[in-house]
């Protein structure tokens, strides 16, 4: 399958001719900090079901494990390198380099002329001025809205000081500050879910549905919190779940772990935490999830209310994962499975020649912006990084492509990591300082990444290939790191003779 070079709407592969049909309704409903692994009948019965009429990629990955960069990849479908979102803006000698570089093609610039456009809940698409240039789009967002209507209603924000806590954080790549996160505290939000941040955006997302214009197709981008911390939550679901088991992962440092994570967020706060801690906190978390599940079943009911549910492609995903004690780490910023490997379902409309089914091949979420404008016939865009899905969900044979990752610090520049997968491997280079270490896994034999094969001589030619593939995307991108030629050699020689064998 060739890259999407341009969404002109001059040819399409979704099998059917958009020129010749009423555009479809589209709604995006978007998790924030949703394991993969945790997406099933038992805490998330609405999107199982959901899933059921959808095609689902099993190997989905975010572009960045953190919200800003991440959804700036998802809405441009562009890698963060190349349309400037790297991090979240939080430190102001950092915070250039967390907005999206002015004037790129996005989902709502290329979609507001045609479609009644609405956007409810976080607003983590930064592009400056994107508001006031995208003037077309109903924003209803949580940052914007939310605090005045539980002011009006005399009701408190979810979480508090509890629920934060010092970390360091790297600015620049060079010195450190403190800084307050999330730490995994629980609580039970006594003001319910009408107050509870996804009760809002739910009750919001639901005015749009009903409110639309009703003389053009409607977008929706629902952009739920939910199972993101703080962990305050409201009943039912704070109390809903008891003992459920965890992955073996949890609280396990596991063989050829980079150490480097101890200076990241994810180590400094979840490594200090037991099973016995993370089984408490895991319950609340799930809750969490539940309660998500509840608010997307909402919409859909709401869809299927209104008689567009059936004219709709709808597509449920998360920006990212989260990590809850497995590998001893907590929040995303890293590397591993239950931070990047993210969900992505397709509903198309009923009308459509796409079948339900399961997609096996690993796709980026860079590709879910090509998809649209190849099925949607958008035009007003350029280039993407990802590709047309839609080739894949016809079911034609498409060669192998690696898929790339790479964080570049949380609230500020720092703690850099990269990753790509091929097949079943999956290489991740973390740096901090002028530290390198290299962790290779086969994802497939070893789905909780317990067994670091970088360190085994039989698998040098691997990790040295894998890192030449890498090197080049970077290049590619305009990465503002590079790496060593010599990586593989530098982290023999430092890590070699000092990891234990299990």
């Amino acid at each position: 399958m060739e890259p999407n070079q341009s969404s002109n709407g001059k040819t399409t592969s979704n099998g059917n001719s958009q020129s010749e049909q009423s555009k479809p309704h589209v709604v995006v409903i978007m998790a924030d900090q949703l394991r993969y692994d945790v997406v099933n009948e038992r805490y998330m019965p609405n999107v199982s079901r959901l899933m059921k009429e959808s095609a689902v990629f099993e190997r989905a990955y975010c572009a960045s494990p953190l919200c800003v960069p991440a959804r700036g990849a998802f809405f441009s479908g562009l890698y963060p390198n190349v349309n400037g979102s790297l991090i979240n803006p939080w430190e102001p000698q950092d915070a250039e380099y967390g907005y999206v570089h002015p004037g790129t093609a996005n989902m709502y610039s290329m979609m507001e002329e045609q479609w009644d456009c609405w956007h409810t809940g976080k607003q983590h698409f930064n592009m400056k001025d994107i508001q006031s240039n995208c003037s077309n789009i109903h924003w209803h967002t949580l940052e914007d809205h939310y605090n005045d209507y539980l002011q009006q209603h005399g009701k408190r924000s979810p979480g508090g000081p509890r629920f934060k806590g010092i970390v360091p954080e790297m600015v620049g790549g060079k010195t450190t500050r403190i800084k307050r996160y999330s730490i995994p505290t629980t609580g039970c939000y006594e003001e319910g879910l009408e107050y509870f941040y996804d009760g809002y955006i739910t009750k919001t997302s639901l005015d749009a549905i009903r409110g639309r214009d009703r003389s053009k197709p409607l977008l929706l981008s629902a952009m739920f919190v939910a199972p993101h911390p703080p962990l305050d939550v409201p009943e039912p679901w704070y109390s809903m779940y008891k003992d459920e088991p965890l992955p073996d992962n949890v609280a396990q440092w596991s063989y050829g772990q980079s150490p480097l994570q101890l200076y990241n967020l994810t180590g400094a706060i979840g490594n200090s935490y037991s099973k016995e801690q993370w089984q408490s906190i895991w319950q609340v978390y799930l809750g969490l999830v539940s309660l998500l599940d509840y608010c997307v079943g909402q919409l859909i009911d709401e869809l299927k209310e209104q008689g567009i549910y059936d004219d709709t492609l709808l597509i449920f995903t998360s920006d990212h994962g989260e990590m809850l004690g497995s590998h001893r780490l907590y929040q995303k910023m890293c590397m591993y499975e239950e931070s990047v490997r993210t969900p992505l379902a397709m509903k198309f409309p009923k009308a459509s020649s796409v079948s339900p089914q399961t997609i096996a091949e690993p796709v980026s979420a860079v590709d879910v912006m090509p998809t649209l404008a190849d099925y949607l016939q958008l035009e007003g865009g350029g280039a993407f990084s990802g590709q047309s899905l839609m080739p894949i969900i016809n079911g034609n044979k498409c060669s192998e492509r690696d898929i790339f990752v790479q964080f570049d610090g949380n609230g500020a520049r720092g703690n850099f990591q990269r990753t790509m997968i091929r097949g079943t491997s999956k290489l991740m280079v973390d740096i901090f300082k002028d530290e390198l270490f290299l962790e290779l896994y086969d994802i497939e034999a070893d789905t909780q990444e317990q067994q670091n094969l970088a360190i085994e001589p039989p698998h040098a030619e691997t990790v040295k290939s894998m890192l030449a593939s890498l090197d080049k995307h970077m290049k590619e991108t305009g990465d503002m790191l590079a790496l060593p030629a010599d990586a593989y050699e530098q982290f023999i020689e430092s890590y070699g003779t000092f990891i234990k064998r299990p």
